[in-house]
């Protein structure tokens, strides 16, 4: 249990000792402030623990917002600071060096731990109070500033997401806040919400999968109590501050299994009608994987670059504040919540093949407008990048051991252009392969042994450029593209969604690896890139497999690599997640 110490004894009538105790804390009162690091000493190093301001004037929500939150090692309000165990020993030694307060000892502790190296997170309060009154007249204005404001309010509206879809900020937002409160009154966590969501759209997908008109509605409707759940989740989550290692891996994960079950469900369910729309849900899992991919290599790419100022960014920027063009560009990148309502309804009322072909439209012209703005803003912008972010865009990329052994022969440590003009060729030469060579030509072997060489050029350079965060987009494009071209010019049965297997599996550690990157974890071990040969060994083996094996094994070999990397991946990512080492965060992002 962690330990919240007071400074000294709580002002009579102050309800700061029964707030701590609410919010899990053992209370401990120091008979002033000068004895508090020995009340600090008997707390054990393994615990979190709190200073907090005998005369702390303030609103319950703002000492969970600062006491409560796992995701960061040391938060402070006025009046009040806490560390994790990380974090102690710059307690212990702020205390050591603080002289007698002139006002507040959490402030000057906090104050010196930041001095000290150690980042100290303050949450933003709003209207919100957190003060230390030194007078009687002081606390009586702190109190009735406590008293007009509405602490739930406060604490049901910072549930929502301060950015948000159209459709998600109001068809869903405004009530799934009270379904999250209602979940936290009755002891259920994020985790369990967020499982409860999952199973809902597998049962959907398998509604679908019947291929029966009343299956469909059934389908398009629970989809959407599902994309209620999935919002309810992140909105308890904040509620209640309930963020978790395991709860980070789940919420990044599982949306993408719930919409891409849903997609075979459709296949299924228009395979028994008839209508075989495989390679439109492989098609639509390739579009909706890369264009993450464009999101998360543009990001990394440019968090932490310097003098990051374009033209276009300022215009965005002013077009921001015109209320209407910010829903409108919200909505026309088709997000998770306009995406899943548009794929409810067209399920319930049309078929898959249609459902499909609105889904591959829309997030096509998504993908073009984000993708386009963005490179415009890499073209104006003056930016210097980091190596933190060179190093993130090589561990999207995939680099697998046969690329990185021709890399090493030729690495530049100078940055250029020429990384994304390799990019380009070997990602052309292979699409030319697949538009004019049938299954099984040898031309395929070749030209991915080309690939290899090229992608590798490609990264022998530190990525730096102002677009080297198209290559991990155009790895994917390639890789996915040829597993998909294949299987479909084999026209045998099984061999699409064979395909589509195989591809979910790698998204799967795609999007493993973008989430580690993101909560500053670090990419997967290099051991499992390597195991799973990185893209350009998998797209080698799938072009030679095609090359030599007969058509009617081709879906056997695609099962069994699918299979081989599935349990790879999935063993290594749920050890990591639910191993210490993993970040406790939420995914806080811009809507997928």
């Amino acid at each position: 249990m962690p330990t919240a110490i007071l400074t000294g004894p709580p002002v009579p009538g102050s309800p700061l000792e029964g707030d701590l105790r609410s919010l899990g804390f053992e209370v401990r009162i120091a008979a002033g402030p000068r004895d508090t690091g020995a009340l600090l000493a008997s707390v054990p190093a393994s615990e979190r623990v709190a200073v907090v301001d005998s005369r702390f004037t303030g609103h319950r929500h703002a000492l969970r917002l600062a006491l409560t939150d796992p995701r960061f090692g040391a938060a402070a309000v006025p009046g009040a600071l806490t560390v994790q165990p990380a974090a102690r020993p710059g307690l212990d030694r702020a205390l050591a060096r603080a002289t007698a307060p002139a006002h507040s000892l959490p402030d000057e502790l906090a104050a010196v731990i930041e001095a000290d190296g150690t980042v100290v997170q303050r949450p933003e309060l709003g209207t919100l109070v957190a003060a230390v009154p030194e007078t009687r007249a002081q606390r009586e204005v702190a109190t009735a500033a406590v008293a007009a404001v509405d602490d739930e309010a406060v604490r049901l509206r910072s549930a929502v997401k301060s950015r948000d879809g159209f459709f998600t900020t109001f068809f869903i937002s405004p009530y799934s806040r009270y379904i999250a409160r209602w979940c936290a009154r009755r002891g259920l966590t994020p985790n369990q919400v967020t499982t409860a969501s999952l199973i809902t759209a597998l049962i959907a997908a398998a509604c679908a999968a019947t291929g029966e008109r009343t299956g469909y509605v059934a389908a398009g409707v629970l989809l959407i109590v599902s994309f209620v759940l999935d919002c309810t989740d992140g909105q308890l989550a904040r509620y209640s501050l309930q963020y978790s290692t395991l709860g980070a891996w789940l919420d990044a994960t599982f949306d993408r299994a719930k919409e891409y079950s849903f997609y075979a469900g459709l296949a299924l369910g228009a395979a028994r009608g008839g209508d075989d729309v495989w390679a439109l849900a492989l098609g639509a899992m390739v579009l909706m994987t890369c264009r993450h991919v464009v999101d998360f290599a543009f990001n990394e790419a440019n968090h932490d670059a310097t003098a990051n100022t374009s033209p276009t960014a300022a215009l965005s920027d002013r077009l921001d504040s015109v209320g209407w063009t910010v829903w409108a560009r919200r909505m026309v990148i088709l997000p998770i919540g306009e995406r899943w309502a548009m794929i409810a309804v067209l399920t319930a009322l049309t078929t898959p093949r249609i459902t499909f072909y609105a889904l591959l439209v829309g997030c096509a012209f998504g993908a073009l407008y984000t993708t386009a703005g963005r490179v415009l803003r890499s073209l104006t912008r003056k930016a210097e990048r980091t190596d933190r972010a060179a190093r993130a865009l090589y561990d999207l990329t995939d680099t697998g051991p046969l690329a990185e052994a021709v890399a090493y022969v030729g690495r530049s440590r100078r940055a250029g252009a020429a990384s994304l003009v390799f990019a380009l060729l070997a990602v052309a030469q292979l699409g030319a392969t697949a538009l004019f060579v049938p299954f099984g030509g040898a031309e395929w072997a070749a030209a991915a042994g080309l690939y290899v060489l090229l992608s590798a050029v490609a990264v022998a350079r530190p990525l730096k450029g102002p677009l080297d965060w198209l290559l991990p987009p155009l790895f994917r494009a390639a890789e996915y593209g040829t597993v998909l071209v294949l299987a479909a010019k084999s026209e045998v049965n099984g061999a699409l969604p064979a395909a589509f297997g195989l591809v979910a599996a790698v998204a799967y550690h795609h999007y493993d690896t973008v989430y580690r990157i993101r909560g500053d974890a670090g990419a997967p071990p290099h051991w499992l890139v390597r195991t799973i040969g990185g893209h350009e060994g998998r797209v080698l083996v799938t072009a030679v497999l095609a090359t030599v094996l007969a058509r009617s094994d081709f879906p056997v070999a695609l099962t069994a690599m699918a299979g081989f990397v599935a349990l790879v991946v999935l063993v290594e990512s749920i050890r990591f997640w639910v191993s210490s080492g993993a970040p406790a965060v939420h995914d806080e992002g811009e809507p997928a």
